[in-house]
């Protein structure tokens, strides 16, 4: 069916997780047990889909060629993540990662290795030794009431939310001072890069609004948030029967202990009521607070541009006036010039008159009359468009 797993050695996954290669691991899937183990595993989908116990279309969603939106879907056994670059499968006691040497996802791998099994110890030494007391005793209490695949949801969410969140970040650093320099000088430069910055702008305000959107869909929906819910649903589904106890032994050979966890998360979170979905939706609230803060703030910068784009219109209105009163002003003066032309050329033509005899006068006057008359007719076109609000004053 597939290839065996390869364990990696301890002290060697620190330098693995740190670089990056593009050999044939760069698309395979990295397990993270609540006991702290990590694991690289070398399978194909078959594989996974055995482990894990879900269907094709389920684990298609994860493909990183395909382009699915941001999705958490709950499924009988596992808690399927696909969130931009974070596509996990999250049972209750496993967590698997795809990817696991992309830059992206790299921060991710590590904020599970250091927070699963820190809990996950607290809760053993809490449970066998009862040594602790005082405030680590409460502290220890109230880690313990969180299951295993809400604190591994929880490490995918706020990396995300995260991640989402930096790249607003950066794109308000880079947008305002470009839409201040753009409203101080019109250039094409400075109008390509702040169309450069609304395209990017308006791809990363889609993607937020999808995790929004598959976050809220959640909330509203308490059938699908009790579906998350797999420790619960593993301690009520035990003891097992024979034949899909040794199903899933073949996958998971630590089944017993897994039981016994489980039941214990479960009950400090079941509380009597299978129905009750009050942690996980404080779980999903918190972060969606923070993923609809992040959305805020592009709908903020998208109106900023949105009124930068008015003010622009603005301006190339007023230049555009100015080019009309400009227009007016050379129009005028050449109506007048025209009628002073037309007048000098009517008694300048070499054309003998009988009334121009011993009237050589006559001209002068004519011509200079007709001049003064032009200059007047040009200022009264002019205070006539101002006084109709034409031209400014």
């Amino acid at each position: 069916m597939g290839r065996d797993v390869v364990p990696v050695d301890p002290s060697q996954t620190a330098v693995i997780g740190l670089k990056k290669t593009k050999g044939p691991n760069s698309r395979g899937w990295i397990l993270l047990d609540s006991s702290g183990q990590d694991t690289i595993l070398d399978v194909d989908k078959y594989a996974i889909m055995h482990r894990v116990h879900i269907h094709a279309r389920d684990l298609r969603i994860l493909d990183p060629l395909l382009s699915y939106p941001s999705t958490i879907l709950g499924r009988e056994n596992a808690i399927v993540v696909n969130l931009e670059h974070i596509k996990a499968i999250i049972t209750a006691e496993e967590v698997l990662l795809r990817d696991p040497l992309d830059d992206n996802v790299i921060p991710v791998v590590e904020e599970l290795r250091r927070r699963l099994p820190l809990l996950n110890n607290t809760r053993e030494d809490h449970g066998e030794g009862k040594e602790l007391g005082g405030q680590n005793d409460g502290e220890a209490g109230e880690e313990d009431e969180s299951p295993f695949e809400f604190r591994a949801l929880e490490v995918a969410l706020e990396a995300i939310c995260s991640f989402l969140a930096a790249r607003t970040t950066e794109l308000e650093t880079s947008a305002y001072p470009a839409l201040d320099e753009l409203t101080s000088k019109i250039s094409s430069r400075n109008l390509d890069r702040v169309r450069k910055l609304k395209s990017g702008m308006t791809r990363l305000t889609a993607r937020v609004q999808k995790v929004r959107d598959e976050l809220e869909q959640l909330l509203d929906d308490d059938d699908d948030m009790a579906d998350l819910y797999l420790s619960r649903k593993l301690s009520s589904a035990s003891p097992l029967s024979g034949s899909a106890a040794a199903s899933w032994f073949v996958s998971s050979p630590n089944i017993s202990s897994k039981i016994s966890r489980a039941s214990r998360a479960s009950m400090a979170t079941i509380r009597g009521d299978d129905n009750d979905v009050e942690e996980l939706e404080m779980l999903l609230e918190a972060y969606f607070m923070q993923i609809d803060g992040t959305l805020n703030k592009l709908t903020t910068l998208r109106e900023y541009i949105d009124d930068t784009e008015d003010y622009i219109n603005i301006q190339l209105d007023n230049h555009r006036n100015q080019l009309i009163q400009l227009e007016l002003f050379l129009s005028s003066g050449t109506v007048c010039l025209s009628i002073y032309s037309l007048v000098a050329a009517i008694f300048g033509m070499n054309i003998p008159y009988t009334w121009n005899d011993n009237h050589g006068y006559m001209f002068k006057w004519v011509v200079s009359v007709s001049g003064i008359a032009s200059a007047v007719l040009f200022l009264l076109i002019i205070s006539y468009a101002r006084l109709k609000g034409l031209v400014g004053s």
